[in-house]
C-alpha cells in the first residue's frame, strides 16, 4: 500500500501503480472509516475562511464539530474521537480531492482559476480533481455552490445532490453588513456559503449572527497589520493568484497607494490585474522576481495603451528592503498592500513565511 502525501503528484509515483499495488491517501482512509457528517469545503480561494465561518456558526448550537484539513489540522486523529453524532467540517485543497471516490454529506464549492498548474497536467485536471467534491453524492446530501461561476456550475449539474446556490442568500435577512469585520465584497461569498451550511443544519439566525460579528480575518489573508508612521499596512501574501490581488485592490478602494508584488511564476495571466492596478492610480510596485516581470510589463503595456504615466516601480530581492521602500513612498494617510498574486516558492518557504517576514519588518521601523 502506498499513502500519497497530498503535495505528491500522482506522475511522480505512477511507476508504482501496477500489479497488486493500492495507492490511498490520508483524504481517502478517513472519508471510508468517518462515522460523522462531513461538511466539505473547497475552491481556489476563500476556503479556509468559508471553513473556518462554517465551524464558528455550527459550534453556536452543535457540541460536537471539528474543524480540520487543509486549514492545517490533520484529520486522522479524529477517527478515534468517541463522540456522539460528530460533524467534521474539512478543507479539501485539489490536492486531497485527486481520484476521491466520495463525496461529503454537505459541498461547498466556491470558485475555480487557474492555480496549480505546475502540478496538474493542464487546468482541466485540476478543476477535475475540484469535482470530487460532489460528483459522488447521493441524493439526500447537498450541495452549497456558486452558480455565477461556469464551471462551478457545469460541474454542479453532475451533482445528484440537493443543490443551493450560495448567491440566493440574502446576508442582511442575518445581520447588518456594517456590523462584518470583513473588508471586501468576495468575504461576501464565504459568508453567503456559511450561511447557507448552518441553516442546513437548522442553526437559528441569531446564532450565525453572532458568529459572523465575532469573526476575524484569518492570517495572511487581507489582514490588517496596523497603522505606522500614519500609514496602513495589509497582509494579503495568499493571494497567489492574480483574482485575488485584484479583489483585494478593490476591497481597499483609492486610498491603496503601494502594492508588493511577484513571486514563483507559474505562467498566469496578468493583463487583467494590470488593468485593475491602472485603474485604480496606484502610485508605487515594488517587485519581486520572477513573476513580478511579467506584472510590470502587463501594466506598461496598459499605460502605453491609455496614454497613462507608469507607476513608479522598484525591483527587490528581499522582503526587508521592500518595506523600506514602502515606507519611503507612501504618503501619511495612505495604503500598502502585499498582495503578490503569485506563489511564494523560490525566495520564501511559504506564504506564511512570506507574509510573517512582511509583518515583521513594517513593526520594526517604527
Amino acid at each position: 500500500m502506498i499513502i500519497k502525501s497530498p503535495g505528491v503528484p500522482y506522475k511522480k509515483i505512477e511507476l508504482y501503480v501496477s500489479g497488486k499495488n493500492i495507492i490511498t491517501t490520508e483524504s481517502e482512509i478517513f472519508f471510508d472509516n468517518c462515522k460523522g457528517k462531513i461538511i466539505g469545503i473547497t475552491g481556489t480561494k476563500g476556503k479556509s475562511t468559508t471553513s473556518a465561518l462554517i465551524y464558528e456558526n455550527l459550534k453556536k448550537e452543535e457540541k460536537n464539530v471539528f474543524l480540520m484539513g487543509n486549514i492545517g489540522i490533520p484529520v486522522l486523529k479524529f477517527l478515534s474521537k468517541n463522540v456522539t453524532n460528530p460533524i467534521f467540517v474539512y478543507e479539501l485543497s485539489s490536492h486531497q480531492l485527486y481520484n476521491l471516490k466520495r463525496s461529503p454529506k454537505v459541498a461547498v464549492f466556491l470558485n475555480v482559476y487557474p492555480e496549480h498548474l505546475d502540478y496538474y497536467k493542464d487546468f482541466q485536471d485540476y478543476f477535475l480533481a475540484k469535482a470530487n467534491i460532489c460528483l459522488h453524492q447521493k441524493k439526500s446530501d447537498f450541495l452549497v455552490y456558486n452558480a455565477k461561476d461556469k464551471i462551478v456550475a457545469n460541474i454542479a449539474s453532475k451533482s445528484k445532490a440537493k443543490k443551493i446556490d450560495f448567491n440566493s442568500v440574502k446576508i442582511d435577512e442575518v445581520i447588518n453588513r456594517k456590523d462584518i469585520s470583513l473588508k471586501g465584497d468576495f468575504y461576501l461569498q464565504n459568508i453567503k456559503s456559511a450561511i447557507a451550511v448552518a441553516r442546513i443544519f437548522k442553526v437559528r439566525d441569531e446564532s450565525i449572527e453572532k458568529a459572523i460579528k465575532k469573526f476575524k480575518p484569518l492570517p495572511h489573508r487581507l489582514e490588517f497589520i496596523g497603522k505606522f508612521k500614519e500609514i496602513d499596512f495589509y497582509n494579503d501574501s495568499l493571494a497567489t493568484i492574480p483574482q485575488a490581488t485584484e479583489s483585494a485592490i478593490e476591497a481597499l478602494g483609492e486610498n491603496l497607494e503601494t502594492i508588493i508584488l511577484g513571486g514563483f511564476d507559474r505562467g498566469a495571466d496578468f493583463s487583467s490585474l494590470a488593468k485593475r492596478i491602472v485603474d485604480c492610480k496606484i502610485k508605487n510596485l515594488i517587485i519581486f522576481p520572477m513573476s513580478g516581470l511579467r506584472i510590470l510589463e502587463e501594466v506598461k503595456k496598459e499605460c502605453k495603451t491609455r496614454g497613462k504615466i507608469v507607476p513608479s516601480h522598484f525591483f527587490v530581492g528581499n522582503m526587508k528592503e521592500a518595506v523600506e521602500l514602502c515606507y519611503k513612498n507612501t504618503s501619511k494617510g495612505k495604503i500598502c498592500l502585499l498582495s503578490p498574486a503569485s506563489p511564494s516558492f523560490g525566495k520564501f518557504k511559504d506564504y506564511q513565511e512570506r507574509g510573517d517576514l512582511f509583518i515583521k519588518f513594517v513593526k520594526e521601523q517604527v
